[in-house]
């Protein structure tokens, strides 16, 4: 099997050969991975105050960190302070053609890796940075008509971007919308089929029908919320945290649905003890619980979450051996 086949069969259990994997600095790697290149008509703005820098994003989001800390940060300024400026809220050019010229270039020349396109967003991670995240909440119990207005919005634009992915010469498209906390979801089921799941189905619907497999990220423990987003159609999931599950359970759930699970060994309750013993014997525990519907990966920022890349191998090296593979 090509390593593409080899990550759709995984993806939808489908007998593969063997387990997908996606690792960097030079290991084995089965997908090709791409996004929007810069907008032509929007430059990003940084200033600091003191120890505090400040940005913005393609929304209009201002954003703030502690210089020498935080990456990321959080939202200091949402670009919807008031519902009336959602009339005018000026979109990002998503729907620009030229901006998926890169992600054309470089799924031209993937061979027989799966070509997957990172979306610039999903309903729930947009949305909340829009009205900022403690006041976003409220606003699903207070605002419901504003919210789906604002979800609808999202929506029109991620359709124009899915539709482009896919005539990139994308097969898959991915997204990060963090759902969960460390043992709960952010959201209850019912609020999540009441005013996500249309959405998510919306979505879903056009990836599925231009041949898009549907990938998502999420952290956090999300039990609750897995068979809502299985049937708003997602096709694989990708968990950094899989302790924070019961791993057969889970993978009797994905297995049911023919669901797949993009996974690196867990980043918070494993990798980060540098204990080989334990790394190995969960990597390989993994192997052997999900075997049929698993792509495991890497960690991209390990300085982030306090790994060795010692560590990091000595992860890679037990996957390979409890999955057969040579490296």
């Amino acid at each position: 099997m090509t390593p593409r086949e080899i990550i759709l069969a995984n993806i939808a259990h489908g007998e593969p050969e063997r387990i997908g994997l996606t690792f960097s600095r030079g290991r084995i790697n089965d997908i090709a991975c791409c996004g929007l290149a810069p907008s032509p008509r929007w430059t990003q703005r940084r200033w600091t105050e003191g120890n505090r820098e400040y940005y913005d994003d393609e929304w209009g989001n201002v954003w703030v960190r502690i210089v020498g800390m935080s990456q990321g940060g959080e939202v200091h300024e949402p670009a919807v302070r008031d519902w009336a400026q959602l009339d005018t809220l000026a979109v990002p050019d998503f729907d620009n053609p030229a901006r998926y010229q890169t992600a054309r270039h470089a799924f031209a020349h993937a061979g027989e890796q799966f070509r997957l396109f990172f979306l610039p967003g999903w309903v729930f991670a947009t949305s909340r940075y829009l009205r900022k995240m403690e006041i976003y909440f409220m606003d699903l119990i207070e605002s419901p008509e504003e919210i789906h207005r604002l979800h609808d919005t999202v929506t029109s634009l991620l359709e124009k971007a899915i539709h482009l992915a896919a005539d990139a010469g994308a097969e898959g498209i991915f997204y990060c919308e963090d759902l969960g906390v460390q043992d709960r979801p952010l959201v209850s089921p019912r609020m999540f089929d009441e005013m996500f799941g249309p959405y998510y189905a919306r979505l879903t619907a056009v990836a599925h029908e231009r041949g898009l497999k549907v990938l998502q990220h999420s952290c956090g423990y999300n039990w609750a919320l897995l068979d809502g987003l299985i049937a708003a159609g997602i096709d694989c999931f990708q968990f950094d945290q899989p302790a924070a599950y019961d791993q057969p359970a889970l993978a009797a759930k994905l297995r049911a649905h023919r669901i797949g699970l993009w996974s690196p060994v867990d980043i918070q309750q494993i990798l980060p003890t540098g204990d080989r013993d334990l790394i190995e014997s969960e990597a390989r525990k993994m192997v052997e619980t999900f075997r049929g519907g698993l792509i495991m990966k890497d960690y991209p920022d390990l300085k982030g979450i306090g790994v060795q890349p010692e560590w990091d191998m000595w992860a890679y090296n037990a996957i390979l051996e409890a999955a057969g593979v040579k490296g």
